[in-house]
């Protein structure tokens, strides 16, 4: 009896057992079967060009792959780092009134922690990050460092003497690329979430636009780095700070400039020529390319004033932009002056940012982006420092004709300078404009009034942003110190004269032109 149920028993196990083994063989059978398309990639196979097309679309999947697991990995550090936070902030809120458990000391964050947390907070506080520090003079002043992706605009140009570095130093190359990679992990983690902002698509290298960067010896390395938003007038700030340890993120925020009309007041008197040039440029970048601006236009006297309303009234018909202010003041130029009569004719209730500017100016759209990002209101002000042109009949003295000023906006040692002793293009709003008092009115004629206003920020809590802009330039011209100056004054003049007229190079070249001369007869003579 027994032997017929056991025999019963293995005749059924070894059923069970040819029944699995025939579903998995189906299963097998399903796995394999190809693709309809695989006839397709077979004959792709045979092929060069299909055998690089199929390793593409692999490596694309594998990249996607790769992708995912960094941001799930990106996840999982964020919420371990807030469970951590959490427990701690537990335990020290059990440790304060005195229940925390026994057996659970060992969990509670070690004192070194602590201090290395405290100590990179308390360098953070005391940068120049979160808001500006009172300054005694323009002389205390660390200004800024420009950067691309590409270049580095630079008032510190070392041995080299370059107002721009390409390609950028290896070990500043490696820095900034770092920094913007941390930026970019940081734009498409997780934490943006915890931000408010809605990200709707991954941000990548070519939507940095530019950064600013400068570092204070005892505190750290802050980095001011802008991408491009979801549509041409939106923008995402983003502020780093490296306090001599890893990076730390201060804060991300978009920006949206669709509303940030800017008014540009340029104090004008007996220029007409430099006018029309001046207008040309706000042509092409004001009113064809940016479209958020108003002109403010001083006049002092009444010479050229009908020739000026001319120009204005032209380009208006030409263009159909209304956005114009012309003011006539009779009496004695005064820079100051005017640039304080066209900050306070504004009459509309919004808040303006102010862009004040010379009419040998040349600026570009990308400027007007910058001075709308660097300027905020009650908080900080841009002072950039502008690219000087040297005398183009001395740098192009080879050329039967300079070329035209378009193409003479070039950023090298041979062409100009960056004019970092000036302070007379600046962008701020006029609320702060206002409640700083505004220029000195007492100084008459050129110079020094925007000394003192940028000594009036510096003495104050309103950050002051300071570093070479790329989209700014002074076009040379002739310069004429009047008689009538005061020695001070007159002093200034004749060396920003000396500085503007060629570099330190070429200045020898013409001193030494008849030497070099010579030299050349007598080589060409011995050659003979």
């Amino acid at each position: 009896m027994f032997k017929r149920w056991l025999l019963a028993l293995v005749a059924r196990v070894g059923l069970i057992v040819l029944g699995l083994c025939c579903c998995l063989s189906m299963f097998y059978l399903l796995a394999c079967k190809p693709a309809a398309g695989s006839s397709q990639q077979l004959l792709l196979w045979s092929s060069k060009e299909g055998y690089m097309a199929l390793l593409q679309e692999r490596e694309v999947t594998h990249r996607h792959y790769i992708n995912s697991l960094m941001k799930q990995i990106a996840q999982l550090k964020e919420a371990l780092q807030e469970r951590t936070q959490q427990l701690h902030e537990s335990l020290d809120k059990a440790k304060t009134k005195g229940i925390l458990p026994q057996g659970l000391e060992s969990l509670h964050k070690t004192q070194t922690q602590s201090n290395l947390k405290e100590l990179f907070r308390s360098q953070l506080n005391q940068a120049e990050v979160n808001s500006g520090v009172k300054l005694p003079s323009e002389y205390a002043v660390i200004p800024f460092d420009a950067f691309t992706l590409r270049r580095v605009y630079q008032l510190e140009t070392g041995l080299t003497k370059h107002p721009e570095e390409r390609p950028v130093r290896r070990d500043r190359r490696d820095e900034l690329i770092g920094t913007v990679e941390t930026a970019l992990h940081i734009l498409n983690g997780p934490q943006q979430h915890t931000d408010n902002i809605k990200r709707k698509r991954t941000y990548t290298p070519s939507d940095f636009i530019e950064g600013l960067t400068r570092t204070e010896r005892d505190r750290g390395t802050v980095y001011e780095l802008v991408f491009k938003g979801d549509s041409p007038q939106d923008f995402t700030q983003l502020v780093l700070f490296r306090p001599f340890g890893p990076v730390m993120k201060v804060k991300s925020e978009n920006v949206d400039t669709r509303s940030m009309l800017i008014n540009i007041i340029v104090p004008l008197s007996k220029r007409l020529d430099a006018f029309r040039q001046f207008i040309n440029n706000f042509r092409e970048v004001c009113i064809q390319q940016d479209g958020r601006v108003h002109l403010t236009v001083v006049h002092f006297g009444r010479d050229q004033i009908d020739q000026v309303k001319a120009i204005m009234d032209q380009t208006s018909r030409e263009t159909r932009f209304r956005s114009f202010t012309l003011i006539q003041l009779n009496e004695e130029f005064s820079r100051g002056r005017g640039l304080d009569v066209g900050a306070r004719a504004w009459r509309r209730s919004q808040n303006v940012l102010l862009f004040f500017c010379d009419v040998d100016i040349h600026f570009t759209a990308d400027f007007l982006t910058s001075c709308r990002l660097n300027a905020e209101p009650g908080k900080k002000v841009y002072f950039p420092v502008l690219f000087s042109q040297y005398n183009p009949s001395v740098i192009y003295s080879n050329q039967t004709l300079p070329p035209p000023v378009q193409k003479q906006l070039v950023i090298r040692k041979e062409t100009g300078f960056w004019r970092d002793f000036g302070f007379g293009m600046t962008c701020q709003y006029r609320s702060d404009f206002i409640n700083i008092g505004g220029f000195d009115r007492n100084i008459r004629g050129w110079g020094l009034e925007d000394v003192h206003l940028y000594r009036k920020y510096l003495h104050s809590k309103l950050m002051v942003i300071r570093s070479p802009s790329r989209g700014l330039f002074h076009l040379w011209h002739q310069k004429k110190c009047a008689d009538e100056l005061p020695p001070d004054k007159y002093k200034m003049c004749v060396q920003t004269k000396a500085m503007s007229e060629a570099s330190h190079g070429q200045l020898g070249e013409l001193l030494f032109k008849h030497e070099i001369e010579a030299h050349l007869k007598k080589q060409t003579a011995k050659a003979a």
